[in-house]
């Protein structure tokens, strides 16, 4: 743990030495930088692959139901994120100049903007609530309950917003360590949350020990609910961390104005608008996915939903080498470092490819155990199982479209890299899917997954090797 402490020190004299930076010590900050993100990114799904097990226990049409509507509410996850992005750039930019103060004003106007914007989410989330699962083809015995899940998920949009914002700002500054906390500690109050209130007061033997546990019952939408105030009490300790004890950041002790200024929001527009549509296409593309899924019928799309989840734990510890990636060059640039930047983007994805290469092995050796964690039903593990170890092949290139997509964010070009991102998803993922499914069923879904995977990190290597994504940092300085 000192280790990472030291490192997080460590980051800010290393980008402004203004000396050449080993390949070990680049790999040193990379490594200490992602081991508490992947924490925090590991952390999320967890909380998903909690509620999963736990519904699933009820059944395959509760486990449908959850499944039906996952791709969608991550759509609203995306646009979230995206809007946190937008300012968390700036102030990594701000913070790798010595620009405190300015990285001080992002913070306010980012606070602000971020209610508005997710209550505006949350609103349109509930409006469309009821007729989403007839949109999306699920059959009327699953209908209700996945409303119910995902009206109450995006009524609590706001709790995700400041999450997001949060861990966000706190990486931008080099604290990676904090949010890994508060995200283990979010999915140990999802577990408690879920376990009372999804199932009903029953008994239960514990080591011969006989006893009645209360619960509410309220099954799905209780797993929805769990989730939703375990990410509010996370969001409220990152935002008092935040704004009251941040060396960087915090607002105390300042005078400051919380008043949306043009500069700022251009900037943050220009860095989060490409990224918010690529997250709603792209989401939208897994929302296509579960429409050309759902007439393969119930187990189909409960495994999917179960595959998506569980393989969501091999790549996770992508996004967080990502997030690191993010910092470091979003702070290098920030320096005028212009060779580390590179170095740190380089490095950086060579690290999680081989992390992912290790972990889809993984995958493939234990994916009955990880399918059989959420459901007893045969016919879905045997499903999941298929589409576990098809998808595993394609990791190591998966790793290196997210990784590179960190260095681009960080960079804060997000334009180009959106559009490739659009086009591999709905040009070949899609397409695929759709031509595979009436023959091959779900396995032919994953088949179409993992070629498109492989595709996108190819298409991701060769611009982060063109280098033109480093000049997006130019068209942003105009907006000061």
């Amino acid at each position: 743990m000192n280790f990472l402490f030291k490192e997080k020190r460590d980051l800010s004299s290393v980008i402004h030495s203004r000396g050449p930076v080993s390949r070990r010590e680049q790999l040193r900050l990379a490594v200490s930088l992602s081991i508490p993100a992947i924490v925090a990114q590991v952390s999320a799904i967890v909380m998903q692959y909690i509620d999963a097990s736990m519904v699933g226990s009820l059944g395959a049409l509760p486990a449908a139901s959850i499944g039906l509507v996952t791709t969608s509410t991550w759509i609203f996850f995306g646009l979230c994120s995206a809007c946190s992005v937008g300012f968390s750039v700036q102030v990594a930019h701000l913070l790798g100049a010595k620009n405190e103060k300015g990285a001080r004003e992002v913070l306010r106007q980012a606070l602000v903007a971020a209610l508005f914007y997710s209550l505006i989410m949350a609103s349109v989330g509930v409006a469309i609530s009821w007729d989403l699962p007839r949109w999306l083809g699920g059959e009327p015995a699953i209908r209700h309950n996945a409303t119910l899940y995902f009206m109450i998920t995006v009524a609590a949009m706001p709790l995700f917003q400041f999450s997001y914002l949060s861990a966000g700002m706190l990486r931008s500054s080099g604290n990676l360590l904090f949010p890994g906390i508060i995200g283990t500690i979010m999915c140990g109050l999802d577990v408690i949350f879920n376990f009372f209130l999804i199932f009903p007061t029953r008994s239960l033997n514990w080591f011969g020990v006989e006893f009645t546990m209360p619960g509410f019952g309220f099954g799905v939408w209780g797993a929805a609910l769990g989730t939703s105030i375990a990410e509010g009490v996370g969001a409220l300790i990152m935002l008092v961390k935040l704004i009251f004890f941040s060396k960087e950041l915090k607002l105390t002790g300042e005078k400051g104005s919380f008043k949306l200024k043009r500069g700022c929001m251009k900037k943050a527009f220009h860095i989060g608008f490409p990224l918010g549509i690529e997250r709603f296409l792209t989401s939208g593309a897994q929302v296509m996915i579960t429409i050309i899924v759902a007439p393969l019928g119930a187990a189909s799309i409960a495994a999917n939903a179960f595959a998506v989840i569980a393989e969501s734990i091999c790549y996770m510890p992508g996004y967080g080498i990502g997030d690191a990636t993010t910092t470091l060059v979003g702070q290098s640039i920030g320096a005028g470092r212009t060779t580390l930047t590179r170095q740190f983007a380089w490095t950086s994805t060579w690290l999680g490819i081989g992390v992912m290469t290790f972990l889809g092995g993984v995958m493939y050796a234990i994916a009955p155990w990880m399918m059989e964690i959420m459901t007893s039903d045969h016919e879905i593990i045997h499903l999941g199982v298929v589409a576990l170890r098809t998808e595993a092949w394609a990791e190591p290139m998966y790793a290196a479209s997210i990784v590179a997509y960190g260095a681009f964010v960080g960079a804060g070009d997000t334009l180009i890299p959106s559009f490739m991102n659009l086009g591999s998803m709905w040009g070949v993922r899609v397409v695929l899917a759709a031509l595979l499914a009436p023959s091959l069923g779900l396995h032919g879904v994953w088949i179409a997954m993992a070629i498109e995977l492989t595709f996108r990190g190819i298409v991701f290597l060769g611009r982060l090797r063109s280098q033109a994504w480093m000049q997006r940092i130019k068209k942003l300085q105009t907006f000061s």
